[in-house]
């Protein structure tokens, strides 16, 4: 096949400039992508060598231009291997890993190219250039720096080849975990086994296992999220729970091709590589100075100030489930595989609420409807579902974003259900982001999910767990769908990783909003409301087992930290992990959200490593934002919501994040609402 055939090297005519699925094969991204990153360079060879002097649109302009056909093709390839891939364009991945990390090293420390951005960050503060252009001059010149662009070219070309080799790991271990969950799982063979169990898991279960090609009747619990939290919660079978949750937490652990802990061991050892050529004693440090936490201080601090009011407060959780045991009549002591079933029991009991009683309310549909609907209450824009346009997969289903106006702003992509090709968890991606530079006024989003399919003809049914994690998405969505900046550097979600998750996490309060539930939760059968004292019932339950889910999330955040801040990093990452827990007192009854073997936020990218707390400073900021709501009077408060969306949702990185969130707030966030949010305002005993 030559150059001219391939399909992702001619003109992408489809709807938004949507790449022509149906034609593209996993054989046409090698030589796509080589052609690619050979255009790539010589753009930059022609930026360097022009004879004009410097100036912001010969340089800085120039260069958040170029290789925009590589940035189509990696995004294309990306969200293949995470939502729909094969053993085909898994090696695919594997194979390119190492180049494309190697070529993006080589772009931001190209020495001409360098050596004018050099010269423009030193002049930008002259007058001429704008805010936003200084911006990213400062961005582009801080990329640069952090590739090595300062190094002796022996210094860059180790550099190269130690990013390439982490790449090339990084995709070996999210491959591995995809495998994990796909060769693992709980067969349910009779009635007995289905203890418990609401009717829409049963079907679950039963849909799971067809996905897989087991015979008909079979029943299936995988180890994605959404299977194993619904099984821990409602399963009387205490041995099948127990089986489930220790195929879930060892992920990643078995001895064998897919083993992830020596993957993990070498990550860390060429991280700390990597920070001790910037200088830094540890990765951890490097990855902060790129940070608004800006050092290990800052982390250590919210994650310590959290974990002990949690860990006070746990107590309390544990003596109301262990009681609810005694009562009862369970014998046995309680552990991890049981924590779920009885502190449901707890919330049925204490705030009369059954999760079952609940779900009939939160039909996917009608839950897309609501957070739509609140986009447009709070940023005048609305969502038509574009039928015409057809996805990679057919689950995904396509909407075209408008404006108050009537004017077509974008497209948004839904993905929404488990499948054995889509890797674990929620993520939001895109194919095309909104900047003027270059010319892409219109992004393109996507939003993954791994929700459990309902029989044919029937709606899902999401937990109230679920109906967060589709708000959240959204919420990363819309701050790539409103975000139209100058320049493609600065846009959508580009921002830094401790800002990012503060318009996910605040879109989550809509949910939750007693206006929204009335309109939107109807009971997919009868399609009555949801009863008000239902609503009341939830929102009174919310901050049961909060202690619980902060430990979880605070361990796996100080157990990154700690690996990342070691001089010396850990060969036995299991042995390490333990060791943490053991030290910061994480009760094994807790357990962590993400063990370091399976932890993909940390090592199947490096986007989050020593930075899984950002979801917790994020929390600062979403509690603190979501009251200017509250003390405006009005959830969607125009004025309140014109400034969000001006200064958060629509700013990309055009300016800083600390001074956006002041120019949004009018002072820096405090601490007080996330303690209030999470019920942990007393005091953290001595």
């Amino acid at each position: 096949m030559t150059l001219i055939d391939n399909p992702l090297l001619s003109d992408w005519s489809g709807p938004f400039g949507l790449p022509p699925f149906d034609r593209i094969r996993a054989e046409h991204f090698a030589p796509a992508l080589h052609e690619a990153m050979r255009r790539h360079r010589d753009e930059l060879d022609a930026l360097a060598a022009q004879s004009a002097p410097v100036n912001f649109d010969n340089t800085a302009a120039a260069l958040d231009r170029s290789g925009e056909l590589l940035y189509r093709l990696d995004a294309l390839l990306g969200n293949l291997t995470a939502s729909h891939t094969s053993p085909e364009l898994q090696a695919v991945q594997r194979a390119l890993a190492g180049p494309m990390a190697a070529h993006d090293t080589a772009v931001r420390t190209h020495p001409g190219v360098f050596a004018r951005l050099d010269q423009l960050q030193a002049q930008r503060e002259q007058p001429g250039l704008s805010p936003e252009q200084r911006r990213l001059v400062e961005r582009l010149h801080t990329d640069a720096l952090r590739a090595g662009a300062r190094f002796a070219p022996a210094q860059r070309e180790a550099y190269q080849a130690l990013v390439a080799e982490l790449a090339e790991l990084n995709a070996r271990f999210g491959q591995n975990v995809l495998a994990d969950e796909n060769g693992h799982g709980l067969s349910l063979t009779g009635e007995a086994d289905l203890a418990g169990l609401p009717g829409d898991f049963r079907e679950a279960c039963r849909q799971a296992a067809l996905d897989r090609g087991l015979p008909e009747g079979s029943r299936l619990v995988t180890l994605s999220r959404s299977m194993v939290v619904p099984f821990l919660t409602f399963s009387e079978r205490r041995d099948l729970r127990e089986r489930i949750w220790r195929a879930w937490v060892a992920r990643g652990e078995h001895a064998g091709e897919h083993d992830n802990r020596p993957l993990a061991a070498r990550i860390l050892q060429l991280r700390q590589r990597q920070a001790a050529m910037h200088g830094q004693a540890s990765f951890a440090d490097h990855a902060l100075t790129d940070a608004m936490a800006g050092h290990q201080g800052a982390v250590r601090e919210l994650l310590e100030e959290v974990w002990g009011r949690a860990r006070s407060a746990f107590d309390g959780e544990r003596a109301l489930v262990e009681d609810c045991m005694r009562q009862h009549g369970a014998g046995h002591e309680l552990q991890a595989w049981d924590w779920r079933f009885w502190a449901e029991k707890v919330r049925g009991e204490r705030y009369v609420l059954d999760e079952a009683a609940v779900k009939p309310y939160l039909s996917l549909d009608r839950l897309v409807e609501a957070m739509f609907d609140c986009a447009q209450r709070l940023f005048g824009v609305h969502f038509e579902r574009r039928a015409d346009i057809a996805g990679y997969h057919p689950d995904v289903v396509a909407w075209e974003m408008f404006d108050a106006a009537g004017q077509s702003r974008g497209l948004f992509l839904q993905d929404n259900f488990a499948r054995p090709t889509k890797r674990s968890g929620a993520w939001m991606s895109d194919f095309q982001y909104g900047s003027h530079n270059r010319g892409a006024l219109r992004p393109v989003i996507l939003n993954n999910c791994n929700f459990s399919r309902a029989a044919p003809g029937e709606p899902t049914l999401l937990s109230l767990d679920d109906a967060r994690t589709l708000f959240h998405e959204f919420g990363h969505g819309l701050h790539g769908l409103l975000s139209v900046t100058g320049y493609h550097r600065l846009a959508g979600t580009q921002v830094l990783r401790d800002f990012v998750e503060l318009p996910s996490q605040l879109y989550e309060h809509w949910l939750m909003e007693p206006g929204v539930l009335q309109r939107h939760a109807r009971h997919w059968q009868t399609g009555e409301p949801i009863p008000k004292a239902l609503v009341d019932k939830l929102q009174a339950a919310e901050r049961w087992c909060q202690a619980y889910e902060t430990l979880r999330y605070s361990a796996s955040a100080l157990v990154d930290l700690e690996a990342h801040a070691a001089a010396e990093p850990p060969t036995d990452i299991s042995a390490f992990e333990a060791q943490v827990c053991q030290r910061i007192g994480l009760p094994e009854v807790v357990g962590m959200n993400h063990r370091l073997c399976h932890f993909q936020h940390l090592f199947a990218g490096g986007g989050y490593a020593a930075g899984y707390y950002v979801y917790l400073w994020a929390e600062v900021l979403d509690a603190d934002a979501f009251n200017a709501f509250v003390e405006a009077g009005d959830p969607f408060d125009p004025q309140v919501a014109q400034r969000l969306l001006r200064h958060v949702y629509a700013a990309g990185d055009s300016v800083a994040p600390q001074q956006t969130y002041i120019d949004f707030r009018g002072r820096p966030a405090g601490i007080e609402p996330l303690l209030a949010q999470r019920g942990l305002l007393e005091p953290a005993s001595a």
